[in-house]
């Protein structure tokens, strides 16, 4: 077992009251596997990956449960021994990439960074071969060219290359990609995910990834989270989760794929229905 997550509580404390971002969710990731959470904006997705990375602000805060990584409880742990995990052992990769990436500094200098910080052992000679090693995988053209290039140069989907090439530049454990193919076209978005299972192959990496896009995730999940406001509703392997959903929330997340020559032309696709309480259904189901 990779990582475990124990009743984890996520909660912001307001002016206006109390707000539970997260409530009460488990979960665990093994060696190798990816893991989609799926669920429509403010279910939590993103928070829940916050909370594992040790980036909660105020006023939000962790107010229960455990997030075990190797046998290490991580909200217990100091600012220094986060910060000795985070970008080594656990990695992130974040929605848009030109809020990852400094555009004052050239991306070569950006991923020596964090070899720097992680991978001391490196002299300067071998961390700049190290970083076009890694545009190389990521399959940036033209290498040692970029090496020199700020971020504004380069196209969206080179931009998603670079952020993911800085991620995985310590072969982390755990790699987490918060809709990471969101800003992208459909084409560059399956060059994305092809380069991401690469990698998991080649490095054994496990993923976390969260996405509200169903046809994301059958392409890259073996394991599905299905969230609703904070709460997990569903949790299944991929293709009983496409073959046989249990849980009505599931359902309508499903029936509002839109598939060709199942509705007429100028119909209007199926919605989650906001009048429903999901968390109402039994957990028998879920």
């Amino acid at each position: 077992m990779l990582l475990e997550v124990e009743n984890l509580k996520i909660e912001f404390f307001t002016d206006k009251g109390v707000i539970t971002a997260v409530n009460e969710i488990d979960f665990e990731i093994n060696q190798g596997e990816t893991l989609c959470i799926v669920g429509e904006s403010g279910s939590g997705k993103s928070m829940t990956s916050l909370g594992i990375m040790g980036l909660i602000e105020e006023p939000g805060k962790i107010t229960q449960g455990k997030i075990n990584f190797e046998g290490k409880d991580l909200s217990n742990l100091t600012a220094k021994e986060k910060r000795e995990i985070r970008g080594k052992d656990i990695s992130m990769i974040f929605q848009e990439p030109m809020s990852t990436l400094n555009p004052s500094y050239t991306i070569g200098f950006q991923i020596d960074e964090v070899l720097k910080l992680h991978q001391k052992e490196l002299n300067k000679k071998d961390r700049k071969k190290r970083v076009i090693e890694l545009f190389e995988e990521v399959g940036i053209p033209n290498p040692k060219d970029k090496y020199n290039e700020y971020p504004f140069k380069l196209s969206g989907g080179q931009r998603q290359r670079v952020v993911i090439a800085m991620a995985m530049a310590c072969k982390p454990k755990l790699l987490i990609a918060d809709e990471p193919t969101t800003a992208l076209d459909v084409t560059i978005q399956a060059q994305v995910l092809d380069l991401m299972n690469d990698l998991k192959k080649k490095q054994g990496t496990s993923i976390l990834f969260i996405t509200h896009d169903l046809g994301v995730v059958a392409q890259i999940a073996d394991v599905v989270l299905v969230m609703y406001k904070g709460v997990v509703v569903e949790k299944a392997k991929v293709k009983d989760l496409f073959a046989n959903p249990k849980h009505p929330y599931t359902k309508a997340l499903l029936n509002s794929i839109p598939v060709p020559g199942r509705i007429e032309r100028k119909a209007r696709l199926e919605t989650v229905d906001e009048n429903i309480d999901y968390h109402s259904f039994p957990k028998e189901i879920r």
